[in-house]
């Protein structure tokens, strides 16, 4: 040892903390690297996702032969610093120790901080970098990999430890749902929207969209004739329950096509009994992702919701299910629109029958969605009465101000931020 000059012992401990410092960042960034963009660059030929994709499939092989290399290569450091310090400071005890210490912050600075802080900012150009030269290695080192490997199952085996997989563990939904609203500046607006609305499927039940029972558009077959005329000439949909006396007695679902391509006058309760479709009923907890593949797999476009004791609720079509992914664009009949309107004092102008979950979405407001759907019924909660004009609340920190009451219900609120 003492032919080797001290410029050569310098050299080669700088050598192996570079090369320490190449086997850290390679650790992190094959570890942080993001598997699903790198399956994307493999899918499109990438050669260097391919391999990269290939060592991380044998993890416990690659972090071997990363572990072997950078223990022996820290090993090899503090043998070259005690040499060096005897070389400079034969006998000196107190020297040795500082140089120990010297020797020590370097690795942690070179050899372990700074390059594991660049992997795991560019996770992916460092990956690929490392690609290459961690192939060769595994396959040189091969066999001293196998065996340190050999000691690790047995150790994983005696704690009953399942041996760890190349495997990428799957994405929970709540996992996926995630990704989505992270990746927001990467889709385009509304098509962040529409998938961000999809999770919410599973969350939405048929009676936080449907119509509601007193605002349900049906046809009475027990009225006059002519009464049955008018309301055919002119209603705003071209599909209508049809029930006999009571709301409740269903008889089934009439399309306006089948009668309205004869004269009004040739329309009678009889031809209305001949064309009407048996009616289809949904329970009003059903999901709303569920009642969309039940529509399709039914071949129906409108069901009739109903409560535990079969009593009807409400409607909803496959186009309330619809607006829940990508937004309003139908046009609602008159009348049964729900309003939200700004005002110029910063106040926001609130139809009582809107949904909860609507301006919960549109607005930002925290209003809870356990119990009353919409904001009418959550008021009428919160007072366990009916309340008068210009009464004012606050409800889960939103100040409101009650505009208008009709017929039990509250037609209008406004909302202050």
């Amino acid at each position: 040892m003492d032919a080797i000059p001290l410029s050569a012992l310098v050299l080669a401990l700088v050598a192996c903390l570079l090369t320490s410092a190449f086997f850290s960042a390679s650790e992190t960034a094959m570890m942080a690297i993001n598997r699903y963009r790198l399956n994307s660059h493999a899918r499109e030929g990438n050669r260097l996702a391919i391999r990269t994709g290939l060592l991380l499939k044998q993890t416990d092989k690659l972090l071997g032969v990363i572990l072997l290399g950078n223990t022996l290569i820290n090993t090899l450091s503090a043998t070259l610093c005690t040499l060096i310090t005897a070389k400079l400071f034969e006998g000196n005890e107190f020297a040795l120790g500082i140089a120990t210490l010297l020797v020590a912050f370097a690795i942690l600075v070179v050899s372990e901080a700074v390059p594991k802080v660049l992997a795991a900012a560019y996770p992916q150009p460092i990956a690929y970098g490392v690609s290459y030269p961690l192939s060769f290695l595994l396959k040189l080192f091969y066999p001293a990999v196998w065996f340190v490997n050999l000691f690790v199952s047995g150790l994983l085996n005696l704690l009953r430890l399942k041996r760890p997989s190349g495997e990428h563990t799957p994405l929970s939904r709540e996992e996926l749902r995630m990704m989505v609203l992270e990746a927001g500046h990467f889709i385009e607006k509304k098509h962040h929207s529409i998938l961000v609305n999809l999770f919410e499927l599973e969350n939405i039940s048929v009676d936080d969209v449907m119509v509601p029972r007193h605002a349900i558009e049906a046809i009475d077959l027990s009225a006059p004739i002519a009464e049955v005329r008018r309301q055919l000439a002119t209603c705003h949909h071209t599909r209508l329950p049809v029930y006999e006396g009571d709301p409740d007695n269903v008889l089934g679902l009439l399309h306006i096509r089948k009668v309205l391509n004869t004269s009004l006058d040739d329309i009678s309760i009889e031809r209305l009994r001949e064309v009407i479709r048996e009616p289809y009923f949904i329970p009003a907890s059903t999901p709303l992702f569920t009642q969309m593949q039940a529509f399709q797999e039914n071949h129906r476009r409108i069901g009739l919701v109903v409560d535990e004791y079969g009593e009807l609720r409400g409607l909803v079509t496959l186009e309330d299910i619809l607006e829940q992914m990508v937004g309003e664009f139908t046009s609602n009949a008159p009348g049964y629109s729900t309003q939200i309107k700004p005002q110029d004092d910063g106040s926001i102008l609130v139809d009582g029958k809107t949904s909860l979950r609507e301006l919960n979405r549109k607005l930002g407001t925290p209003f809870p969605l356990a119990g009353p759907k919409t904001l009418n019924g959550l008021i009428l909660e919160y007072f366990e009465d009916i309340p008068d004009a210009a009464t004012c609340l606050e409800i889960s920190g939103i100040r409101m101000e009650i505009l208008q009451t009709q017929d039990r219900n509250i037609k209008s609120v406004k909302l202050y931020r």
